[in-house]
Parts: structure tokens; sequence; C-alpha cells
């Protein structure tokens, strides 16, 4: 078996609150970082319900947002009516205050299926600032992140390190509804990369995936065995 080679700094928080703070704090200067050096930066941010408190924190972060482009690393094929969207709880929750001067980026087209617009949305992506200043992954109990399902039918193209691809379509049982997808190497390039997971299971679904194993048991071992610095912000 093939263990993890990403270096992982592991930063321990006490509670929610303490760890949005820092999280929001860590992203806020690496956007500050691309936009002082490019002038403009990109972030892609996780849905979920999870990081709703760090969207929250962030949107009032001091940052020239008028120069930062904002998207998601995958989104649910559905309108933004849907309570399932991703990009609805984005606009909601982070993109207020300061931060609605971003500009923001969905992944949804609203073609019928995800094949369906693909080219569309991936001509969106293309154009903005490249790689990432900052991407914020999540996890699932089933060790998913971004859309790498277990037991999706394109999981292998979309984890696939030499992929030229942006994005990728996705389907899987876990997923409830079909879904699109930055590919691995897109995610992994990012100036910085963070796996943002809270509770006792998802530490234990990350201590299983460092310990080694197939890839398409735990696909967050495809950013594991990425070879780019990962840290890994958890409370209990």
């Amino acid at each position: 078996m093939t263990p993890p080679t990403t270096p992982i700094a592991l930063n321990v928080y006490d509670d929610s609150a303490g760890l949005a703070r820092a999280l929001a704090a860590h992203v806020a200067e690496a956007l500050r970082r691309r936009i002082a050096r490019d002038g403009t930066a990109s972030l892609a941010v996780s849905g979920g319900r999870t990081p709703l408190a760090f969207f929250e924190t962030l949107s009032g972060a001091p940052i020239d947002w008028s120069r930062v482009a904002v998207t998601l690393v995958d989104e649910r094929w559905v309108p933004e009516t849907s309570d399932r969207s991703n990009a609805a709880l984005v606009r909601h929750h982070l993109l207020k205050g300061p931060a609605a001067a971003a500009r923001f980026v969905p992944l949804y087209t609203g073609a019928a299926t995800p094949e369906d617009g693909l080219a569309e949305a991936a001509g969106r992506v293309a154009a903005l600032p490249s790689p990432f200043a900052a991407v914020v992954l999540g996890m699932g109990d089933d060790g998913h992140t971004a859309s790498f399902f277990p037991g999706a039918e394109t999981l292998a193209a979309a984890i696939d390190p030499a992929t030229p691809e942006i994005l990728a379509a996705v389907r899987a049982e876990a997923a409830g509804e079909p879904r699109i997808t930055f590919t691995l190497p897109r995610l992994v390039s990012a100036d910085t990369l963070v796996l943002h997971i809270e509770g006792m299971t998802k530490r234990a679904v990350l201590e299983r995936a460092c310990a080694g194993g197939p890839v398409e048991e735990l696909p967050i071992r495809s950013v594991l065995r990425a070879r780019a610095p990962l840290d890994v912000m958890w409370c209990p």
C-alpha cells in the first residue's frame, strides 16, 4: 500500500468558533499575499454546513475583495433556488458585507446535466486567477472530498494527477444529485491548501486514510498523496 506523501500540518482547535476564526485569518492572509503579488486572487470553497461559521467570519475580513474571485470546489447540479445549492449557501453566508465586492463564479450553468454544462462551466473558471490563492476542502464520513466519491463513475479521471481537464462531471450513489467538481490537480496546486474537518468521526477517517490503502476506498487519499503541503484544521 502506498503511504501518503503530502506534508500534513494538523492544527487542533477547542471548538468550531475558534477554528472558524483561525481558518478565516489563514485564508485572508493567503488572498492578501496573492493580491500583493499579482493584483488579483481566487478562492475555492466547499459547501455543506461545516464551513458556515468560517464563511460568516471571512466575509468581514479587511481584504480588497474587488480583486478576489470566489468559486466552489464542487457543486450539486441544482439551481440556486434549491436548498441543496452550494452557490446559494456561499451567496448567503460569505458574499456579504465587505466580501460582497468579490466576483462569484458558480459552477452550475442551468444545462440539463453536468455533462451538458461541463464546457460552459470550464470556460467560466478558466478565466480565474490561477493557481488558486487558497482552496478549502471538506471531507465526508465516507472519505470523499470535493466530489471525489467512492464508487463514482468518473473518479479515476477526476483524481488523475496528469489530467488536463479543469472540471469533471460526477455521478455516484452517495452523492445524491449529479455533481460537477474541480479535478485534483487544479485543487492541489493552490498556494494554500486546507482541509477543514470537525468531530471525532472525521478525525478517525483521516487517520485511517493516512495509514494507507486504496484511493478508491477513501478518495481523500488522492489529496494526501498529491505532494502538496496540506493544512488540516480540526476541532472535536
